[in-house]
């Protein structure tokens, strides 16, 4: 009888473990899954800037272990939101989209879903809505332009001390998607650190009235050279102006990525915002249930904003010694990109600009705390410089400095 009960004992203990190796251990399966993560990609890997996204986006969810569900080709339409509503019915608990016009969106998928986390990149209206859900990120890309357009200038430099210009005649072309805030400052960054080492240099500007169009971003940058142009770089997201320039023989900055093996000899260097260190941030508060800023602003030192390889073939000698040390004094504080001694200002062309009696700008009113009717509402200029990207981090520097020629403005 004695052994009966052994025998009985056993093979209950050993049908109550099969029981819990079904149950996965725990009793519950949901503890066993991976965290969900959507993305949504305004256009797929044939566009430099969501290519940049979507690299860093595979990259952030193999390390922190997460599964990575991406959307591609969502246009800047309620088709968005119902993309994010749908992966969060699909079992993510945090999506991010990562172009300007999709925050209304993101925006109401946000108030329709108040359990799951909404993340979007470049927006401006999180850090006064009222939704705890939804998040706005950049980077202060700015500095990286800065740093791009002091390789810029090294290279008008060193094509004028070879005869094939005169100084007066340093004429940088940029091809840009829209006149907005985020465009400016990205031109006006890269104008600024081209004028530190080539102060003869002066800009045009072509914009494009969209951010992916390949036949239109060839045809501004093929304008711009035609117009006598002896640089060229962008804020677009296509190969056009890249391969425009290779096509002419004129060197060229561009922007999120390399394009040195399609453009060889002219392709010199690119900034680009690593997403990366945010996507990591906030699939980490999420695991960890802390809340998210409502508005992430990535630095240099956060490694969120880098250059890519210089390109020795393109690139002036002594350029990559010339960006270590202004990379160096931007950490440090003794440069900033937008100081106002630098530049000079029309206040016929600024209204919210107040400036000295040469023209330095003493005061402007930026618009930070966004409305429909865009009313500036921040004073940003104090000590001796704009303060860009430090009261929102998505850019809000709009001026029109001198020295800056717009083609067209009716995107």
């Amino acid at each position: 009888m004695k052994n009966l009960k052994k025998i009985f004992a056993l093979v209950l203990a050993m049908s109550m473990i099969f029981v819990l190796a079904a149950c996965g251990g725990n009793g519950d399966d949901k503890d066993a899954e991976k965290m969900k993560v959507g993305f949504i990609f305004l256009h797929d890997e044939n566009s430099t800037y969501d290519l940049n996204f979507i690299n860093a986006a595979k990259a952030a969810c193999e390390k922190m272990d997460v599964e990575y569900i991406p959307v591609v080709n969502i246009p800047e339409s309620n088709e968005c939101k119902e993309k994010a509503l749908d992966l969060a019915d699909r079992g993510c608990s945090l999506v991010f989209a990562d172009s300007f016009g999709h925050e209304q969106h993101m925006a109401e998928a946000a108030k329709e879903r108040p359990d799951v986390q909404f993340c979007h990149a470049t927006g401006t209206t999180a850090h006064t809505s009222e939704l705890k859900n939804l998040h706005n990120a950049f980077a202060s890309i700015y500095e990286g332009r800065y740093l791009a357009g002091v390789a810029a200038g090294m290279k008008l430099n060193e094509m004028i001390e070879a005869g094939k210009f005169t100084a007066e005649e340093a004429k940088i072309g940029y091809v840009g998607a829209f006149t907005y805030a985020e465009v400016v400052s990205g031109y006006t960054s890269f104008f600024l650190g081209a004028r530190s080492v080539c102060p003869t240099a002066t800009m045009e500007v072509q914009f494009t009235g969209s951010w992916y169009d390949e036949t239109a971003e060839k045809e501004a940058a093929t304008t711009l050279i035609s117009r006598g142009c002896k640089l060229i770089s962008q804020h677009a997201d296509s190969m056009g102006a890249p391969t425009a320039c290779e096509d002419a023989g004129i060197p060229n900055v561009s922007y999120n990525g390399s394009t040195v093996k399609a453009c060889p000899n002219t392709y010199i260097i690119s900034s680009r915002i690593n997403w990366q260190p945010y996507f990591e941030y906030i699939i980490g508060c999420v695991k960890d249930g802390k809340e998210i800023d409502k508005d992430w602003c990535g630095t240099i030192a956060t490694e969120s904003v880098l250059l890519t390889d210089l390109n020795d073939k393109a690139a002036a000698a002594g350029t990559a010694e010339k960006i270590e040390a202004v990379k160096a004094d931007l950490q440090a504080g003794k440069i900033h990109v937008f100081d106002t001694s630098t530049f000079t200002v029309d206040v016929a062309k600024n209204p919210n600009a107040k400036v000295d009696d040469d023209g330095h700008l003493t005061s402007y009113m930026a618009d930070v705390d966004t409305d429909k009717n865009y009313t500036p509402d921040t004073e940003v200029v104090k000590d001796g410089y704009f303060h860009e990207s430090e009261y929102r981090s998505a850019p809000y520097f709009d001026i029109k400095i001198d020295g800056i020629t717009l083609l067209n403005e009716k995107f």
